[in-house]
């Protein structure tokens, strides 16, 4: 079974078809399912994401009214034997992600897939936590997404980068690096 988790697309306008990566738009059609992990901003942006594939999501701090009562704050889906806990905000920095893996244990999750950084992170330790970073608004990376794959009751994920807008902080870090 193959996974899409991606967070944080934050579509104030247009089609989220159009502000996505054209490979992630690939990848999701193509997914056993996706997973968002909050801040859509939109209802339109979680309606298109559903007509694209099996979708489960909860909303994010920037999510407006009606996503907010549509959608949980947190939830837990049991896929071939693997509980995953979808939340938007569990860990304050990619530094600091004790809480995550408290409120993984908390959900009584073996992977939590959360948002709100924009920074992906994949970390293991009794329980695998995730971050996909954002695919339209990152900071400090690249435009990302996590591919998840469960086979023979194990899973495992892979941080998947694409082409497109990112942070200007990035693009100067980059920039004085190479001049080095």
């Amino acid at each position: 079974m193959k996974i899409i988790a991606i967070s944080d697309t934050h579509i104030n306008f247009g089609s989220i078809t159009d502000h996505l990566p054209g490979d992630l738009v690939d990848r999701l059609k193509k997914a056993d399912l996706i997973l968002h992990a909050g801040d859509f901003v939109r209802k339109k942006a979680y309606d298109e994401l559903c007509a694209l594939n099996r979708l489960e999501a909860v909303h994010g701090n920037m999510d407006d009214p009606e996503l907010k009562t549509m959608l949980p704050e947190r939830k837990v889906i049991e896929l071939e034997g693997i509980k995953i806990g979808i939340i938007h905000q569990a860990a304050l920095s990619l530094q600091d992600t004790i809480g995550a893996r408290y409120m993984a244990k908390e959900m009584e999750a073996d992977v939590l897939v959360f948002g709100h950084i924009h920074r992906p992170l994949i970390e293991k330790s009794y329980v695998l936590i995730a971050c996909p970073g954002s695919p339209t608004s990152p900071r400090m990376s690249e435009p990302s997404a996590i591919e998840f794959e469960i086979n023979d009751g194990k899973i495992s994920g892979n941080l998947i980068t694409f082409e497109g807008t990112r942070c200007n902080s990035l693009e100067s870090a980059m920039f004085f690096r190479n001049r080095l």
